[in-house]
C-alpha cells in the first residue's frame, strides 16, 4: 500500500444491516459483497458470524467467492467468538478477524471490568486473534470518548499482541473533524509502534459530521475508512461510501489521496443495496439522491445548457449516471423549455415558444412537475 492510498472498508454487510427494519436476507447479502468486491472495496466486513447461524453461513458463503476483497468478519472480545468468527473467514484468499472492546468509562461497566481485567482481556484476545490469523484488526470501542492515557495505553497492548490494524471508532457519533483529526495524529506520534501499522476511522453520523470526521482522520493519519453505501447504519447511520470517495476524487488538489473505488458503479449498489435493505436513499443525498444532479431553476438549467461545470462538481457519468435531469417544474425557464421542446422534436420559433411558455407556466403553477407528455 503506498501512503497516499486510503482502504475502503465496508460494513453494509454488518454495520449497515443492523439499522432496525433492514435485515437483508443470504442471497441479498451474497449479491451486495459481489458488486462491493468489483467494485473495487479493499475489506468487507461481511457480518458478525457469532450472531447468528444465517449470518455465519453468509460469512462464510461469501469468504468462499470473494475474488479480491479482504473479507473480514466482527467478533467481540472473547475466544469463542474470535473462534467462530474465524471459522467463517478462513474460507476467503485473504481473511481478516475484527475484534473490539469498548474502552471508555461508559462502555467499561458494561462488563463489569477494571482498566487492568480489560487490558488484560485485550491482550489474550488479540494474541488469540491473531495466532489463528495474520490479519487482526482491533477496536476500541466509543474511542473518541475514553480517557487519552488509557486509550493509549490499550493500543499499545493491541499492538504488541499482534493486531495489524487499529480502527478508531466514533461510535457514538460525538466527535468533531478538528478533534478526530488530532486524535488519529497523536495516537500515531505517542504510541510505540503505531507507525508501523493502519489506523483506520469509524465515524456515525448522529451530529451530521460523520464524512468530515472520516476526511479529517485522513488528514490526522488514518489510511483505512469504515463506511456503507447510502450510509446506512445504527441511529443516523454511518458515513457514506460514495460521500468520501468521491471526496477524495473531487478535492484531490486538497486532499491528496487515492482509492481503488470504480466510482461509475457507485449508484448502481446503490439503488441495490437501497432495495434490499428496504431503506430508501432520500432525494437530496450527497452524490446519490434523486436530485443530486437534478436542475429545476432557470438561472440552473441556462447555466447548465450553456456549460455543465457551472453547476456540477462531478459528472453524472462519475457515479454511474447516463446524463443529468433537467426538471422542468414552475421555476424553469424559456431555455430550458426550448432545449427540452428540442429533444422532444419541436423546433419553435420566438413567438410560438412564448406561447408554448405562458401555458407551461400555468400549467407548472398547478403540479410539482411537468412531464415530456405534458409539453406534448
Amino acid at each position: 500500500m503506498t501512503t497516499n492510498e486510503v482502504l475502503i472498508f465496508d460494513t453494509t454487510l454488518r454495520d449497515g444491516e443492523q439499522s432496525p427494519g433492514a435485515t437483508m436476507t443470504h442471497a441479498e447479502k451474497l449479491e451486495i459483497a459481489e458488486l462491493l468486491d468489483e467494485m473495487g472495496v479493499n475489506i468487507i466486513e461481511a457480518g458478525f458470524p457469532i450472531a447468528s447461524e444465517g449470518d455465519f453461513n453468509a460469512v462464510t458463503e461469501i469468504s468462499k467467492r470473494s475474488k479480491s476483497a479482504t473479507i473480514c468478519g466482527l467478533a467481540r472480545a472473547n475466544y469463542k467468538d474470535i473462534d467462530r468468527c474465524w471459522e467463517a473467514v478462513k474460507h476467503a484468499a485473504f481473511p481478516r478477524i475484527h475484534t473490539f472492546i469498548g474502552t471508555s468509562e461508559l462502555h467499561r461497566a458494561i462488563p463489569n471490568l477494571t482498566m487492568d481485567e480489560m487490558a488484560e482481556r485485550i491482550h489474550d484476545t488479540v494474541t488469540h486473534a491473531r495466532n489463528l490469523c495474520d490479519n487482526v484488526q482491533w477496536s476500541p470501542m466509543d474511542a473518541t470518548r475514553t480517557e487519552w492515557d488509557y486509550l493509549c495505553r490499550t493500543v499499545e497492548i493491541a499492538i504488541k499482541a499482534g493486531a495489524t490494524t487499529i480502527n478508531v471508532p466514533d461510535t457514538v457519533g460525538y466527535t468533531a473533524p478538528a478533534e478526530s483529526a488530532d486524535l488519529i495524529s497523536r495516537l500515531i506520534q505517542t504510541v510505540p509502534g503505531a507507525d508501523e501499522i493502519i489506523f483506520a476511522t469509524h465515524c456515525h453520523n448522529d451530529l451530521g459530521m460523520a464524512t468530515a470526521n472520516s476526511l479529517a482522520a485522513v488528514a490526522g493519519g488514518a489510511r483505512q475508512i469504515e463506511c456503507t453505501i447510502n450510509g446506512l447504519g445504527e441511529r443516523a447511520g454511518n458515513t457514506a461510501l460514495e460521500e468520501v470517495v468521491m471526496a477524495l476524487k473531487v478535492r484531490s488538489d486538497i486532499m491528496p489521496f487515492t482509492t481503488r473505488i470504480d466510482t461509475t458503479k457507485i449508484m448502481n449498489i446503490s439503488r441495490r443495496v437501497a432495495t434490499v435493505s428496504g431503506f430508501a436513499v432520500q432525494f437530496n443525498k450527497a452524490i446519490v439522491g434523486k436530485n443530486a444532479f437534478a436542475h429545476e431553476s432557470g438561472i440552473h438549467q441556462d447555466g447548465m445548457l450553456k456549460n455543465a461545470e457551472t453547476f456540477e462538481i462531478m459528472r453524472p457519468e462519475d457515479v454511474g449516471l447516463k446524463e443529468t435531469s433537467i426538471v422542468m417544474g414552475k421555476h424553469s425557464g424559456r431555455a430550458a423549455l426550448r432545449s427540452k421542446l428540442k429533444e422532444l422534436g419541436y423546433d419553435l420559433a420566438d413567438n410560438q415558444l412564448n406561447d408554448v411558455f405562458v401555458r407551461f407556466k400555468a400549467l407548472a403553477d398547478r403540479k410539482k412537475e411537468v412531464f415530456e407528455d405534458d409539453l406534448i
